[in-house]
């Protein structure tokens, strides 16, 4: 009988670290924005800059989730216009290597 793949001798049953960190990033727009924070702060509307596609509802839905995850940092400066950054928590930074293997493995896979 031939020998199970590493993966599959792993336990990976609901509520594992790969569900726990997908939970964490998943979705179309969190791990871009993720992606575009690694490369400093960064206020909304140059978020959104970066990502044409999302409305203004889902990105303020999905910082408001990636700040209560501890991913993202949020300041508000009052001023007028008020502004608001974001930016990389510990946390958030320490997701750096797999938000660049997602990015290398799509850069290698994804256009098949």
């Amino acid at each position: 009988m031939p020998a199970k793949p590493r993966h599959a001798q792993m336990d990976c049953s609901p509520g594992c670290p790969v569900e726990a960190t997908l939970s964490l990033i998943g979705g179309k727009w969190k791990g871009l924005v993720l992606y575009h924070l690694m490369d400093g702060t960064l206020r909304f509307n140059e978020l959104r800059r970066r990502l044409p596609n999302v409305t203004q509802r889902m990105l303020t839905n999905q910082l408001r989730e990636l700040e209560a995850d501890g991913l993202i940092s949020r300041t508000i400066f009052a001023q007028v216009p008020p502004r608001v950054d974001y930016a990389l928590t510990g946390r958030g930074r320490s997701l750096r290597t797999v938000i660049l293997a997602l990015k290398e493995w799509g850069e290698e896979h994804a256009a098949a």
